[in-house]
């Protein structure tokens, strides 16, 4: 059956088969399959790209280690990428090559795996972090106030939900976490009565957008379909919701997302830069902060290791060494004289 198109007149078969889905789509849909999140899916898909355009938009398919190898060469010495950003790259590759193309990898040993050097952490003191919290006000203050007061890292923070909030029992339920995993931390007594007052607001603009036919959440894995009724049900609204509706770029839907990690990071950076302090201050400074300033009280190790969601005591560590004074506690000869 023909059509004519009444902007160019043009006519077109109406049952021809669609055409095949882009290189790109079809890397897209495969995170998808394996659930990637959305962060992680629009990463990847950028490091492909980049990889495509710097080989002349050779495909894939007809390139290899040596090309693999030339990319990550040119980041880290071209661009002077850091090694983490350079590491996320070759996993979008990997990721290319193991699940999309299927290609065999005998050669991906050969390709240099950039080497992350110890850094320790930037750790503020506890009147540093007060000067901070009186810069701040209204929701963004509580964010950070949680992130503190807790040791979240800010995506577990945004993404938490009221029901995993726990008054009674003064705890806050981690839901897959870095590594996937679920843990338990504090819900300190200060922030209970903040975040009641908070929650009572956010439920009233729940229920607004309940009643415009709206109100309906994300959900993880297939409990969208299990359940079409939990989408709306209070218990699983974000605890930071957005202060506007926004199209779920996956499915189309017009939902009310949790609050933009970029807005908390320039409210945490703002708020820095007002109280004069000179340390680069992010909102992961807060966790580095919590897990030092517990160790400073003399709370156990393997305890701030469950609290974080570290997987190695080892990794827990290394906020020890933030605690020592300069050259390990050792008084300077100076101080003597």
């Amino acid at each position: 059956m023909l059509e004519g198109n009444r902007q160019t007149g043009e006519r077109r078969n109406v049952g021809a088969e669609a055409p095949p889905p882009r290189f790109l789509d079809r890397l897209r849909d495969s995170l998808r399959v394996r659930h990637y999140s959305l962060r992680t899916e629009d990463a990847y898909l950028d490091w492909v790209r980049r990889f495509i355009l710097f080989h002349g938009k050779r495909h894939p398919q007809d390139m290899g280690a040596p090309e693999v190898q030339a990319f990550l060469s040119h980041l880290a010495v071209d661009r002077r990428v850091s090694p983490s950003t350079q590491n996320q790259a070759k996993a979008a590759l990997l990721f290319l090559y193991r699940n999309l193309l299927e290609v065999e990898l005998p050669w991906l040993s050969e390709v240099v795996q950039a080497r992350r050097q110890p850094r320790l952490p930037v750790v503020l003191t506890p009147g540093e972090v007060r000067a901070v919290f009186d810069q701040m006000e209204g929701g963004m203050a509580l964010v950070a106030q949680v992130l503190y007061g807790t040791g979240m890292r800010l995506m577990e923070g945004l993404r938490l939900r009221v029901k995993d909030v726990e008054f009674e029992r003064r705890e806050i339920v981690v839901r897959d976490g870095k590594g996937g995993k679920d843990r338990v931390t504090m819900l300190p007594d200060r922030l209970a009565e903040p975040l009641r007052a908070h929650l009572a607001r956010a439920r009233a603009l729940h229920e607004q957008d309940l009643a415009e036919g709206f109100g309906m959440v994300w959900l993880p894995d297939a409990l969208a379909e299990k359940s079409r009724s939990a989408s709306q049900a209070w218990g699983w609204q974000w605890v930071f919701p957005s202060a506007q509706r926004s199209v779920d770029p996956r499915s189309g839907l017009v939902r009310r997302h949790h609050l933009h990690p970029e807005s908390v990071q320039k409210a945490v950076r703002l708020a820095a830069r007002a109280a004069e302090l000179v340390k680069p201050v992010t909102p992961h400074v807060f966790r580095h902060s919590f897990a030092t300033h517990l160790l400073a009280a003399g709370h156990d190790i393997r305890t701030v290791q469950e609290l974080l969601g570290h997987k190695d005591v080892a990794t827990t560590m290394i906020y020890t060494h933030v605690l020592n004074r300069g050259g390990r506690g050792v008084a300077s000869p100076l101080d003597g004289l």
